[in-house]
């Protein structure tokens, strides 16, 4: 006998209501909002210098610590092509407050404090709303 695929908000729906079985109403509830779909809706693009020889150790600095902040969709640090010491720092958050929130986190404090000493200087920076997002 075949199997019949259900997709993943049916499967996710199924789970919930199981979870509803075991769970207290609160903690559904906080399920429920997870499964929502939610789109970016601030970005930032930034180019961090480092000092001569010190890109690879400027990389590693900010990406310590980063990868569970709330409201963060991405977090992406990038070698520049053109400049050997050069960083992209590409982010996508849920909103400005959440990005604002993210610099007092301590693990986010301790990154800034780490990278802080291997930083030249800044280039080009821009915020932006992200207007679409495609799906692989």
């Amino acid at each position: 006998m075949a199997k019949a695929a259900i997709g993943r908000r049916t499967h996710l729906k199924a789970m919930l209501a199981m979870a509803g079985l075991l769970l207290p109403a609160g903690a559904v509830r906080a399920l429920e909002v997870g499964m929502e779909e939610v789109e970016p809706q601030y970005g930032l693009i930034g180019q961090i210098v480092a000092r001569p020889g010190e890109r690879a150790a400027l990389a590693a600095a900010l990406t310590e610590g980063t990868g569970n902040m709330p409201g963060n969709f991405l977090y992406l640090v990038g070698e520049d092509a053109a400049n050997a010491d050069a960083l992209w720092i590409v982010e996508l958050w849920a909103d400005k407050a959440a990005h604002a929130a993210s610099l007092a986190l301590p693990e986010v404090q301790a990154a800034i404090a780490k990278g802080r000493p291997l930083i030249a200087g800044f280039g080009t920076r821009a915020e932006f709303k992200p207007a679409a997002r495609t799906r692989a």
